[in-house]
């Protein structure tokens, strides 16, 4: 589904979104500011979007790993454009079974990914397993606002505007379908720092952005 989409990915993500897409970024980058992580591995990382805006970071290294290998590809040509290919580095894997030794990165970064993990836990257990003690992991991932005004518009967008235009754009007939469906799928909030609890993660916390369309998601791997 994501290789049938990549070539219209980017372009979708900037249309549907309205372009907050990338102050969402810019937030979730943020959180690492103070810790200043030199390695950082970017899980899911489609076509580097999140990657890129980490090299505000100044860090040594990001690597970028994602199952799409259309998906890479693309973000490998984004990275080259900009000069970045010696400081990001992208590879196809599986993001629950990280091809990463033990206490490896600084920091781990996922957007709009963990909702895709076929076990979510076995995911992110792999994630706490890469980061050193003290290492730092940002989770950006979708949510459902709370209100009934914003919810009830946000409900109605996602089952009904977006997989139109979605299927229009990318021609894909199920890509902006499964979409929602995730959504509503994922554990979100309270919910989701419990499961980063549950996998040994400490500190684990989490700040709504846009009327809680989405949340970013800090933790810590215990020093």
């Amino acid at each position: 589904m994501f290789n049938n989409i990549s070539p219209k990915y980017d372009l979708l993500n900037r249309l549907l979104s309205g372009g907050i897409d990338r102050y969402w970024r810019k937030r979730a980058i943020g959180k690492l500011k103070k810790s200043s992580p030199k390695l950082i591995l970017d899980v899911a990382t489609g076509t580097a979007d999140l990657a890129i805006a980490a090299i505000k970071l100044n860090p040594e290294k990001i690597i970028g790993i994602d199952l799409s290998e259309q998906m890479v590809a693309i973000g490998r040509e984004k990275v080259a454009k900009k000069g970045l290919a010696n400081r990001i580095e992208l590879q196809t894997g599986d993001s629950e079974n990280l091809p990463f030794q033990n206490n490896y990165f600084d920091a781990v970064i996922v957007s709009f990914g963990v909702r895709n993990f076929e076990n979510l836990e076995k995911g992110l257990s792999d994630i706490h397993r890469v980061l050193h003690a003290g290492g730092t992991l940002v989770v950006l991932e979708f949510s459902k606002p709370k209100g009934w005004f914003i919810g009830g518009l946000y409900q109605f967008y996602f089952k009904y505007i977006l997989p139109l235009i979605g299927r229009m754009i990318s021609k894909d007939q199920s890509a902006y379908t499964y979409l929602p469906q995730s959504v509503n799928a994922f554990p979100e909030g309270d919910k989701f720092v419990q499961i980063l609890k549950n996998v040994g993660f400490t500190g684990a916390e989490f700040e709504r952005l846009s009327f809680g369309i989405c949340s970013v998601y800090t933790a810590k791997k215990a020093g």
